[in-house]
């Protein structure tokens, strides 16, 4: 069964359900507030553990003045980025070259929710939103009670299932904006006012609204966790990773039916490190050997199955024929290879004069193109690897998406492990993944973030990782090829849940946290800069309301303007290509 088929008519009933009960008044009268199928839900406990967290004032106003020229900075960086987006689209408008529309296009993968963008895997992406949430609002908590903001309530934010947490703080005295408060907060204001005022009615002092420089730390706190959040993630990630080493890069994809593989038990995605003790370290040593097999040998398989090393004896039949190629997994829309008919599952096996043997021929040769360049590739139709069915195409390469590759050629392919190579006087097809380059190169990243090139590709990773293929984490079949080394090889897969949760974690805090720095009003970012934009008026003009509407002004104008580019960014292709 798929569950995820599930998942739609489940979120259906459960926003019916919500809707029902929320117009009945039953959501209201437990301090529940629905936003569409969003669910807040309050209380007013945990009060004194924030206020043990706030003890330290000194700690806590200098990690959020920290925060404001991280905040400028980031604001800049964004601001910035998102103006060269619009100009290199307006740009390709003029010359004719707006890119067709991509996955990246579509407005589900614009916004960082597991299980509506399909880049972020749903577990992982829900781990690391929920922490993301929580120390986002609870630095705004903790710096309201430094700065002697009340926090009107806390709580969880639930849609079918808890998506974070939150504190609300009192806009009033925070941001000076007056709002009708909710039951809990009148019923907690009235305590308030008993306990301040004992023995009379009279209503409490007026609220102290918070100044310029108070309410800037407050904002800009959130900002900071998820920084140093992302930083504390990336730099467990990477130290973790140190404790991983490569199983092999060679893999069992397919057993042959019948075969003597298949009567010895071995089984698909399993990897084979070695034939008879001989040590089999890519696709070509494979070959090698397996050409020399004689019929009714010994064969003794090594093999890795799940993490647990393990040998297969069985005996060779008589049909010694190996044959090789790179088989395509995906075909990217729109790109070069669709459109010279490029289907899935056909075998590349030679481009041009070369010959591809391994992946390792198919890689070396793509990184030495360029864009524009004329090509000549001969696939084999199926997966049989039977040389009666190879076809030529003749493909033109594209523009590379990836900012890492952007000099290379794109052919729009991605390849598979599966099918690289078979034996059938064994009965098994193998594929080669440069799992031992793939990991050096992951661990090789905090040594190029002393430049530019190793911030794009850390951030960029879980899209277009290396070559546009995406790194989503430790799983599936990728995490076939590698084991946990050291002291940490006692704790197995837990160690791989630990990476892809760090990973989700570090890159998920440092984009929200960009995000928020945008200057646009009602994110953190926006109230910032017109407290900036409003600080910097006021000495020119004056203190005044006439500086504050034209503060007001210019952040909502700001405000418009980016949202305007988000829209632009999605709907630009199709407008150029077609709906």
């Amino acid at each position: 069964m798929n569950y995820t088929d599930l998942l739609l008519p489940l979120f259906l009933v459960y926003w019916l359900i919500v809707m029902i009960l929320n117009r009945r008044g039953t959501l209201a009268k437990y301090n529940i507030t629905a936003y569409g199928p969003l669910l807040m839900i309050r209380t007013t406990k945990g009060q004194e553990f924030l206020d043990r967290l706030a003890v330290h004032k000194t700690f806590w106003r200098t990690f959020a003045n920290i925060g404001l020229p991280a905040m400028l900075l980031g604001m800049l960086i964004m601001f910035l980025l998102i103006l060269f987006i619009d100009y290199s689209l307006i740009t390709s408008f003029q010359t004719q070259t707006v890119p067709q529309p991509t996955k990246f296009n579509e407005p589900r993968n614009i916004f960082l929710i597991p299980g509506i963008n399909e880049y972020i895997p749903f577990y992982w992406g829900a781990i690391a939103l929920i922490v993301t949430l929580m120390v986002h609002e609870f630095s705004h908590a903790i710096l309201c009670k430094v700065e002697g903001i009340r926090v009107k309530s806390m709580g969880i934010l639930l849609a079918l299932v808890p998506v974070g947490g939150f504190a609300e703080p009192d806009e009033e005295q925070l941001l000076g904006k007056k709002e009708e408060r909710t039951d809990i907060e009148k019923e907690s204001r009235t305590e308030e006012s008993r306990v301040d005022v004992p023995g009379t009615e009279e209503p409490a002092e007026p609220k102290r609204i918070a100044t310029r420089r108070e309410r800037v730390r407050v904002l800009t706190a959130g900002v900071m966790a998820n920084f140093v959040t992302a930083i504390i993630a990336f730099f467990l990630f990477f130290t973790l990773l140190g404790s991983i080493s490569t199983v092999g890069d060679v893999m069992v994809t397919s057993v042959i039916p019948g075969s003597p593989a298949q009567l010895a038990g071995v089984n698909q995605s399993t990897i084979l490190t070695g034939i008879n003790d001989i040590k089999v370290n890519n696709a070509s040593d494979f070959l090698s050997y397996a050409s020399t097999i004689t019929p009714g040998s010994n064969i003794k398989l090594n093999l890795v199955e799940n993490g647990v090393r393990k040998e297969i004896n069985l005996i060779a039949s008589g049909k010694n024929v190996t044959l090789a190629g790179v088989k395509v997994l995906t075909v990217t829309e729109g790109s070069a290879a669709q459109t010279a008919g490029i289907k899935e599952g056909m075998i590349i096996t030679r481009i041009d004069n070369t010959e591809i043997k391994e992946l390792k021929d198919f890689i070396n040769f793509m990184n030495s193109t360029k864009q524009g360049q004329k090509i000549d590739i001969y696939l084999l139709s199926n997966s049989s690897l039977d040389a009666s069915t190879e076809v030529f195409k003749g493909v033109e390469l594209g523009k590379n998406p990836s900012p890492v590759n952007v000099n290379k050629g794109f052919l729009g392919v991605s390849y598979s492990p599966e099918q690289g190579a078979v034996s059938y006087s064994i009965g098994i097809g193998i594929g080669e993944f440069q799992a031992k380059t793939y990991l050096n190169m992951l661990k090789s990243i905090p040594s190029l973030m002393t430049g530019i090139y190793g911030w794009v590709i850390i951030f960029g990773l879980p899209l277009f990782g290396f070559a546009g293929e995406g790194f989503p984490g430790f799983s599936g079949m990728l995490m076939n090829f590698y084991e946990p080394t050291g002291w940490v090889a006692v704790f197995g897969v837990v160690v791989f849940w630990m990476l892809n949760a760090l990973l989700w974690i570090g890159w998920m805090n440092f984009y929200a946290g960009l995000f928020n720095c945008l200057p646009a009003v009602p994110l953190d970012g926006g109230h910032v800069f017109r407290d900036v934009m409003t600080s910097f008026l006021s000495k020119v003009f004056g203190d005044g309301e006439k500086v504050e509407r034209l503060s007001n002004t210019i952040v909502m104008v700001f405000a418009v303007l980016i949202l305007l580019s988000f829209v632009f960014v999605m709907i630009a292709p199709y407008a150029a290509h077609g709906f």
